[in-house]
């Protein structure tokens, strides 16, 4: 059971123009959407946060709240993605894309609506891994913009996954982070010791 937090106004208003905009639908680099037929709407509103370094030795990496991504319908399924990002002037569109992880992303949203503990939704992306999960919160009342993952929470990675890690298995974010964190931390210095 799934419980989504509205997105911010402003960015449902910026990508809702966007998708009026014949300009912008043209210009995007989303075949699907100049050959789409019928009315487009965003849907799915999903917070994207990216997961940095790693902190302190026995600390989980910071999370930063970086856009909001809605999904694009097009009928019954989904067809691209639209993201939006935070600037000085407030929440504004930034592209559409389509892909593996659009798919993916309504594939992992499916299987999550079927567990029987309710999650709010976002997506937790690790662009040092080439990777991007959905994250499902064990708070489906928290505040969709902000809180690190919680030992409970649960992470969906999306196909594709990188090597070692299944897509579309969910991990408990106390089993995959450290996972995560050791790929993520820097190679030792030559003529240093390895890590015990």
């Amino acid at each position: 059971m799934l419980r989504p937090s509205p997105a911010p106004a402003p960015a449902l208003r910026s990508v809702l123009t966007a998708l009026g905009s014949p300009t912008a639908v043209r210009e995007a680099r989303t075949p699907a959407l100049r050959a789409a037929q019928g009315p487009l709407s965003p849907e799915l509103p999903l917070p994207v946060h990216v997961l940095g370094a790693p902190g302190a030795p026995g600390q989980w990496p910071r999370t930063r709240l970086a856009g909001w991504r809605f999904l694009i319908r097009n009928g019954e399924r989904a067809i691209a993605a639209a993201d939006t990002m935070l600037t000085p002037d407030g929440w504004t569109f930034s592209h559409f894309f389509e892909g593996p992880y659009v798919t993916a992303t309504e594939r992992a949203l499916l299987q999550a609506e079927a567990l029987p503990t309710p999650y709010q939704p976002r997506l937790l992306s690790v662009p040092e891994l080439y990777m991007l999960t959905l994250w499902l919160h064990t708070e489906p009342e928290a505040d969709g913009t902000t809180d690190a993952p919680a030992a409970a929470d649960l992470l969906v990675p999306l196909a594709p996954a990188p090597p070692g890690i299944a897509a579309h298995r969910p991990y408990q974010v106390a089993d995959l982070l450290p996972v995560l964190s050791t790929r993520l931390a820097p190679p030792p210095l030559l003529g240093s010791a390895a890590p015990a």
